[in-house]
């Protein structure tokens, strides 16, 4: 009973929610069926207990004398299951559709109209537009809103008026205004999908989109402006940078004019962005996606029911780093500490902590840090140990080096479930040995190691194998 479609909906209902639904039950006006109720009671108790519902605890609150057995049981129980469901159901669509007022207000004028009450319909659209404008957002929905609202006065108008021009080209605009906002976000969405994924999607009438878009001077308008120069900043690599300036522009003065799932989205498409384009090595991003990090974390964006993935904390704390801002990032680290899920905690801030212990050349703190917590993430573990080795080798504690190389390398065979990773990481052990190994009196040497090393395209640490090299060869 714990695993059917109603109880999985039912145990995910807030308190207020629960209050809403009973007397939602109740009314007769909805459910004239007392066993429906007696389902409602049952699992509200349940829930209450915090204990899983069971088919025959169900069972004995539906037919408490046992009257009938078997097939007559299953038969009443199913029944009222599935009509608990569809209320429930129904319940939910109720209360979100009231909470749009806009939406309602058009639908009502809708009714009004069809009926031929002029005066209650010319009232209610007039509450419509005032309900859509007092609405902070101005997303695709907003301008939905005011394409209904107008074909409403249009369609009313027609009935009332025979020679006059009609509102079809602002009814027009406002379609067309709604259309290229989903587009476009639809567009940025499938773009950083086929990136990631390798896919390939046809997303009809772009060009003429983006186009229209431009021409008709949309790109100041936040739902519109922002996706096209998502993505464009995207699938347009030369004018990159200019595109993605314009974005952060539009993003930090209309932020509040988006809802906040559509402003995560769009800051975490930045965000994806900025990461991808600093694995390649490209400095002039890392000040800029740590901006928008900073931006998110500022609205509550990366919090998802109170939590901080570790995946993203651990991107702050790189780029944090790789900015150079220690200090910003160990307190983001100390304050953040306790959002990190419980499971990830301690691992995801021990090894924050010790690559900024890293980065300030405490190896000492930095090595204790690594210590304290048990990396059962495997990135996160193969990270822990690329700062040993870098410590080990900077320390020049070249037996302790090679024992940890081995060991990794070991570490890398076994866990093949790291995919790409794993050249990444084989790689890095790979150059470390060499490097170990190099006679940096042979120049030879030296020289086609260092090309080796700059021409690899997946090398995380390129950066410091390269400067390793260059360090020890002025020595």
């Amino acid at each position: 009973m714990n695993k059917t479609l109603l109880w999985e909906l039912f145990s995910t209902l807030t308190a207020a929610e629960l209050r809403e639904f009973s007397k939602f039950v109740r009314s007769p006006f909805f459910n004239t069926r007392l066993h429906v109720v007696v389902l409602f009671d049952y699992l509200a108790l349940c829930r209450e207990r915090n204990t899983p519902p069971t088919a025959e605890g169900c069972q004995s609150a539906i037919l408490p004398d046992n009257s009938s057995k078997g097939r007559t049981n299953k038969s009443s129980l199913h029944l009222a299951n599935s009509a608990l469901l569809a209320l429930l159901e129904k319940y939910l669509v109720q209360q979100k559709n009231e909470q749009d007022e806009p939406q309602f207000k058009i639908s009502l004028a809708a009714i009004y109209r069809k009926r031929h009450l002029a005066k209650h319909f010319t009232i209610t659209l007039r509450e419509a537009r005032r309900a859509n404008e007092q609405f902070p957002w101005r997303h695709a929905d907003y301008f939905q809103h005011l394409n209904r609202i107008e074909w409403e006065q249009y369609q009313f108008d027609t009935l009332t008026k025979r020679t006059e021009s009609f509102n079809l080209q602002v009814t027009s605009n406002y379609m067309d205004m709604a259309f290229v906002a989903q587009k476009l976000q639809l567009a940025c969405l499938t773009l950083s999908h086929q990136t990631v994924y390798n896919m390939e999607y046809r997303i009809g009438l772009l060009d003429a989109i983006l186009r229209y878009a431009e021409t008709a001077q949309w790109l100041d308008v936040p739902s519109i402006g922002l996706y096209y120069h998502c993505y464009q900043f995207q699938a347009d690599p030369v004018h990159a940078e200019a595109h993605f300036t314009r974005f952060r522009a539009l993003l930090a003065t209309h932020s509040n004019a988006m809802p906040p799932d559509e402003l995560r989205t769009l800051y975490l498409l930045a965000i994806n962005f900025g990461i991808k384009r600093i694995n390649q090595l490209e400095q002039v991003w890392q000040q800029a996606t740590l901006d928008l990090y900073k931006g998110a974390l500022s609205l509550h964006l990366l919090l998802i029911n109170g939590q901080i993935s570790r995946f993203a904390f651990n991107n702050i704390v790189a780029i944090a780093l790789r900015v150079g801002d220690l200090d910003w990032a160990e307190k983001f680290i100390l304050e953040y500490k306790p959002l990190l899920e419980r499971n990830w905690r301690e691992a995801s801030v021990s090894l924050g902590l010790a690559r900024i212990a890293y980065a300030r050349r405490d190896f000492k703190t930095a090595l204790l840090n690594l210590q304290r917590s048990d990396y059962k993430d495997h990135i996160n573990n193969l990270t822990a140990k690329t700062l040993q080795l870098k410590i080990y080798y900077e320390e020049s504690e070249f037996d302790t080096l090679e024992n940890h190389l081995s060991g990794m390398k070991n570490y890398i065979r076994r866990h093949t479930s790291i995919g790409y990773h794993r050249t990444n990481y084989g790689r890095i052990v790979q150059y470390t040995q060499k490097l170990a190994h190099l006679n940096f009196n042979d120049a030879d040497a030296v020289e086609s190691l260092r090309n080796s090393i700059a021409a690899e395209d997946i090398l995380t640490e390129k950066e410091w194998l390269l400067e390793m090299l260059a360090r020890r060869g002025r020595k």
